[in-house]
């Protein structure tokens, strides 16, 4: 049987328990530095803030979920539509891998100004900033995993007179789904990351707007709480990735569980 830390269970307490041990450390360092909460306050104080204002916290971070789903959703699909673009058209390939790039290179926190003049200042900057960033490792994962299938197995599809549709649906994308998810984990925090930057160019909502109205008022136990809470969104969106990969991927051979027992004679 495989390790209690490698199941389910096991990797969650893990990350709790790794979680806690950080905030030991940092409540152990503020005690014994004797430093000031003006500079940085305890965990303690930090979790005291979130649970005086849980309303306010709340708000702020389903303002910033819903611009990353939005985001994140919008990219999946443009990056699916793109990467079979790429892969059945040499034209398209050759262009859009070009803009990709570019784009890709050019720093987000430059563009995000952008699109608050194009779009304003209400959702829709966030939600194309956060479209924007998470659109690049999609595509190219996707890619990437419509191009692995075994050529022997195209080859038999094309005797049996298979439309390029029925290639796509029943071979392509079965072995496309692996890197799929891998560029998904990648972009799902690339996304949350850009609705952040989005919030910190002008917003009146978000957990990128409550830092930045925070460090206005110098209230730095405000500052980490947001902070705090942007840690563990973070971690949390990375793991639904991952548990919708399990649940729809148990027979890919990164899901397996193997034993790390030494086999007896």
């Amino acid at each position: 049987m495989s390790p209690f830390w490698d199941t389910g269970k096991g990797r969650a307490l893990n990350v709790i328990f790794l979680f806690g041990a950080l905030l030991a450390l940092w409540e152990l360092a503020v005690r014994l530095g004797h430093i000031k909460p003006f500079i940085l306050p305890a965990p303690s104080v930090v979790l005291t803030d979130l649970a005086r204002k849980p309303g306010l916290y709340t708000y702020h971070a389903l303002h910033t979920l819903l611009e990353t789903f939005l985001g994140f959703g919008l990219a999946v699909v443009m990056g699916v539509v793109m990467a079979v673009g790429v892969v059945y058209s040499r034209v398209v390939e050759r262009t859009l891998y070009t803009i990709l790039v570019t784009l890709n290179a050019v720093p987000k926190i430059a563009v995000a100004p952008l699109f608050i003049i194009w779009l304003g200042t209400d959702l829709s900057p966030k939600v194309a900033v956060a479209t924007l960033v998470a659109l690049f490792p999609i595509v190219i994962d996707t890619v990437l995993g419509l191009r692995s299938v075994d050529p022997e197995m195209l080859d038999l599809a094309r005797s049996l007179r298979a439309s390029r549709l029925q290639v796509l649906w029943k071979i392509r994308a079965p072995c496309a789904l692996p890197s799929l998810f891998a560029g998904l984990k990648v972009a799902i925090s690339l996304a949350f990351i850009g609705a952040i930057v989005g919030e910190f160019i002008a917003a009146q909502n978000g957990l990128g707007y409550l830092v930045v109205s925070s460090q206005a008022t110098f209230d730095t136990t405000q500052m980490f709480a947001a902070i705090l809470l942007l840690a563990v969104l973070g971690l949390a969106l990375f793991y639904l990735i991952e548990l919708f990969e399990t649940l729809l991927l148990p027979w890919h051979v990164s899901r397996r569980r193997v034993s790390t027992s030494p086999t007896r004679a």
